[in-house]
């Protein structure tokens, strides 16, 4: 696993981004880990975040796009964030969009906010986590409606691994149903991997409990 993904997990652990215990869903799904990207608060985490999230979609979509888009609301500090680090990192300039929950009919009119979107722009889509798919349903509409870009794919931070709307996983989902990739920073696999019997600030994040409880609810919930 490469070293960036290993740092992200902890700092999700030490961010109290990722928490493990018993938590419900919103789906009514009881699970043992919950994820909650409102936790982070300050200018030091989210300048770490939009780093994390920059290596990733380095990775996986190399610099070949021209806009981040970031749905409201908690996509907009993250497509702002990440793209100060491609700056930072890479040195290219990547504009950031997000849309607006309603339209706006007086001074910058629209449903966008940031750069506009036109003919033959490049996007790539940028979320906290997901686990219906829903985000993208409201999401992909709206993009299209722009004109004739090009969606090069979506990049969130967790991978749940979990069952979407069917037996895959609601990123494999988005990518057979939209026709574009989906992938995450980390997945819960990898979190598993790297936090297992492993002491971190004093104790053992996934101890044997835990894990029990992570396994058994992918026996029931996990995507296929």
């Amino acid at each position: 696993m490469e070293q960036y993904k290993q740092e992200f997990i902890d700092f999700m652990v030490e961010a109290n981004v990722l928490k493990f215990g018993d938590f419900t869903l919103k789906s009514g799904r009881k699970s043992p880990f919950f994820m909650n990207a409102g936790a982070y608060v300050t200018g030091s985490q989210l300048r770490k975040l939009g780093e994390y999230y920059a290596k990733a979609i380095h990775d996986h979509y190399g610099l070949d796009f021209d806009i981040l888009f970031g749905p409201a609301y908690k996509g907009i500090p993250l497509s702002v964030a990440t793209t100060m680090a491609f700056s930072e990192l890479y040195g290219v300039d990547i504009k950031y969009c997000s849309n607006r929950k309603e339209v706006k009919d007086h001074g910058d009119t629209g449903i966008l906010l940031g750069s506009p979107i036109k003919d033959g722009d490049r996007v790539v889509i940028i979320e906290d986590v997901t686990t219906s798919g829903k985000s993208i349903e409201e999401t992909f509409p709206i993009l299209k409606a722009q004109g004739n870009i090009e969606i090069k794919g979506l990049m969130v931070s967790l991978n749940r691994m979990e069952r979407g709307k069917g037996e895959k996983s609601a990123l494999a989902e988005i990518t057979d149903l939209y026709g574009i990739p989906a992938n995450a920073i980390v997945s819960m696999a990898d979190v598993v991997e790297h936090l297992y019997n492993q002491e971190r600030g004093g104790k053992v994040v996934i101890d044997d409990t835990i894990k029990q409880a992570i396994d058994a609810y992918y026996e029931q919930y996990g995507a296929k």
